[in-house]
């Protein structure tokens, strides 16, 4: 009786973590397709507390997901399970089905999205960390089917417009919160205390980098360095589900997979760069700068989070959270340090520059903490501390 070939297998689960890695872009369209809808649906007042809700949900969600998933997976001395915490979806199905039953409500919709956001990060983070492939490409489907239709009646000027978008996300989370054969490792509290501050860290560096260009750049360069940020970080969703499943186990399979797509990723701005698509989506603020040159140092500065994301996720693994917080608070000082310096010179391209300088010193000092961890970890019990003769 012959046996399976383990090619056939590893084919297979390259092709499931390819198909899960691209769900990441359903994540990454909400907070562009809520701003889109309530540009047709509310006063510019509105939109302006809209766009500040967005920030601030994205940034909920990341603590909220450092909280219930990132501790867990950097908790040594247990088995690092996660599951969709079932309070967390009913809380997000019942925003939902509130905000669709009432009509287009901007302080609804500002109080809902942070709980929304959070369903979606912890619901993806869940599926992807345990390589619950099959569901998450469900839920993938059901977000941006559901972002898509809610843009398009956006455009059409329809009232409805938020009720697919946010009908999505609760049949995302109804699938994703189906239970599983496992149970939650529980959280140690000081890897949590310490998870969470290096999320609350490094969340507050953009928005602050932002701020900083408003008022030296002016508002043309913060609307062009949002608009390429936003852009380029299409090569964060490989390299943040990278992350994730490094931080459950070593797989080259998987660093291969997020590598190849981070370079199509780049191809493929390229070539909505140079088609002008960039130009019709962002208007004025992109067609009448120099885009080329930003584009192509940002998407440098965030491939380049390949070879951060390598040690980090080993130190991560080890449970060396600690020592991770202290790193990346230091780093988080380097990089708006160098970013800096492109705000001093009033130049938009040298504060990118500034930020792939401190991503590649960055991984640099990481590796370095990984090695010597990992040399420290190899040697016998009795020699520590004694010296060679």
């Amino acid at each position: 009786m012959s046996v399976a070939t383990p090619q056939p297998r590893r084919l297979h689960r390259a092709a499931l973590s390819l198909v899960t890695l691209l769900g990441g872009v359903s994540l990454a369209v909400i907070p562009a397709a809520t701003v889109s809808i309530s540009s047709r649906l509310f006063t510019v007042q509105e939109q302006g507390a809209l766009a500040v809700a967005v920030l601030v949900a994205t940034f909920v969600g990341q603590l909220t997901f450092a909280v219930v998933v990132e501790s867990r997976l950097s908790s040594t001395g247990t088995d690092r399970r996660v599951v969709f915490p079932m309070w967390l979806a009913a809380v997000a199905v019942a925003t939902a089905v509130v905000i669709a039953i009432l009509p287009p409500n901007a302080f609804a919709l500002a109080i809902g999205l942070p709980i929304l956001i959070a369903a979606l990060e912890v619901g993806r983070g869940v599926s992807v960390a345990e390589r619950l492939d099959r569901r998450e490409v469900i839920a993938s489907i059901a977000v941006g089917l559901g972002a898509l239709i809610g843009v398009v009646a956006g455009f059409l000027d329809q009232p409805w417009a938020l009720i697919p978008l946010v009908a999505g996300i609760a049949a995302a989370t109804c699938v994703r919160c189906l239970p599983v054969a496992h149970r939650a490792s529980r959280p140690q509290p000081a890897v949590m205390g310490w998870v969470v501050a290096d999320t609350a860290i490094t969340g507050a560096l953009y928005p602050l980098l932002n701020t900083m260009i408003l008022a030296f750049l002016g508002p043309t360069d913060a609307v062009l360095f949002t608009s390429i940020s936003t852009v380029s970080g299409l090569l964060a969703i490989p390299l943040n589900f990278l992350r994730l499943r490094l931080l459950k186990e070593h797989s080259r399979l998987d660093i291969v997979v997020a590598a190849a797509s981070v370079g199509a990723a780049v191809v493929a701005l390229l070539v909505c760069e140079v088609s002008g698509l960039f130009g019709f989506v962002f208007g004025s603020a992109w067609t009448e700068s120099d885009t080329l040159v930003p584009l192509l140092l940002a998407c440098a500065w965030r491939a380049a989070s390949l070879a951060t994301t390598l040690p980090f996720a080993a130190l991560r693994r080890a449970g060396e959270v600690r020592l991770v917080t202290g790193l990346r608070a230091a780093v988080t000082a380097l990089t708006f340090g160098l970013a800096a310096i492109g705000l001093g010179l009033q130049s938009l391209p040298i504060v990118f520059v500034g930020l792939l300088a401190a991503e590649l010193l960055s991984a640099v000092v990481y590796e370095a903490a990984r090695r010597r961890r990992k040399a420290r970890a190899a040697l016998p019990p009795q020699s520590e501390g004694r010296v060679a003769p």
